[in-house]
């Protein structure tokens, strides 16, 4: 039963009455990661990878106050021009709703209210983690992680955050990390770290059952993570030099919280003549893809 505090598009109510697969999207990367039109761009070619492969795109925001599950082409188009977007995670959800505000959902506010809607395949670029230099700076991702049954298809964690101290509180939580015909763990714009995942699955089959399994034994959220694809992807020792110059660029500012992240993957950017932003884009795309893939094999 859907709740009556959400709207959900008229294509998404019949698929899911009909049991057909949906794919739930995140739109903090169309008003905050990417510019413009880049962002719209990756959006619609989100979510026709993810009609391609046979499911219905669900891309969710706050839009003027509601709560929507299933943005159409007009939305999109005003979110990624808009300057006044708020950037909404799971703790901003109510605030959004009250003050009727126009706002972005991260990972972990589309993670709640996919799950409100009833679907349990999501996918994104990468999962916010433990921030370095501080364990206590943990993003909601993890937490809503431990909490909501949905299957996280990503490209693992952003390459800017402690990825072993994001690992090791995944593990607390009781978060599977499932790593998609890899056993190391996507960093990302690198495509693998040193860091194993906890289970390899190599086709969408075995992770649809794999997810399952999870959560019939008492499990809520998993993370299938995906690498980079190798032609767009940086290498580690290239990514960790301009991570240092744009690390050192948001300390001199002074930049903290929500907006530190934004302010790192632009200055990366930067730094990389635009090769971070193309393999965002394209990661996020090929993330899109296989998500449907997985919700397909598990419908």
């Amino acid at each position: 039963m859907i709740p009556t505090w959400l709207t959900v598009s008229d294509e998404v109510q019949a698929a899911l009455a009909e049991r057909r697969p949906v794919v739930a999207l995140e739109s903090t990367l169309i008003a905050h990661g990417l510019p413009w039109p880049v962002n719209l761009e990756t959006a619609r070619e989100s979510e026709a990878a993810v009609r391609a492969a046979g499911a219905v795109p669900a891309t969710v925001a706050v839009w003027h106050g509601v709560p929507i599950v299933g943005l159409n082409s007009a939305q999109l188009e005003e979110l990624a021009t808009s300057k006044r977007a708020f950037k909404a995670s799971r703790r901003d959800l109510g605030a959004a709703v009250a003050l009727k505000r126009l706002a972005a959902t991260t990972v972990s506010a589309t993670m709640a209210l996919a799950h409100a809607a009833g679907i349990a395949v999501f996918a994104t670029g990468g999962i916010g983690g433990v921030h370095p230099g501080d364990q206590m700076d943990i993003s909601a991702d993890l937490t809503e992680l431990a909490r909501t049954p949905v299957l996280i298809v990503c490209a693992g964690a952003k390459s800017i955050l402690d990825l072993p101290r994001t690992l090791e509180c995944l593990e607390t939580l009781g978060v599977p990390v499932f790593g998609y015909r890899t056993d190391r763990f996507p960093a990302f714009y690198v495509a693998e770290s040193l860091l194993p995942v906890s289970c390899r699955v190599d086709s969408p089959g075995e992770a649809a059952v794999a997810f399952a399994a999870h959560v019939r034994m008492g499990g809520r959220g998993a993370v299938l993570a995906q690498p980079c694809p190798a032609e767009v992807a940086l290498g580690e020792a290239e990514f960790a030099e301009v991570w240092r110059f744009a690390e050192h660029d948001a300390q001199e500012a002074g930049v903290r919280g929500a907006a530190l992240t934004p302010l790192l993957l632009a200055r990366l950017a930067e730094l990389t003549a635009g090769r971070t932003l193309s393999a965002n884009r394209r990661l996020v795309v090929e993330n899109a893809r296989l998500a449907a893939e997985v919700a397909v094999a598990g419908s």
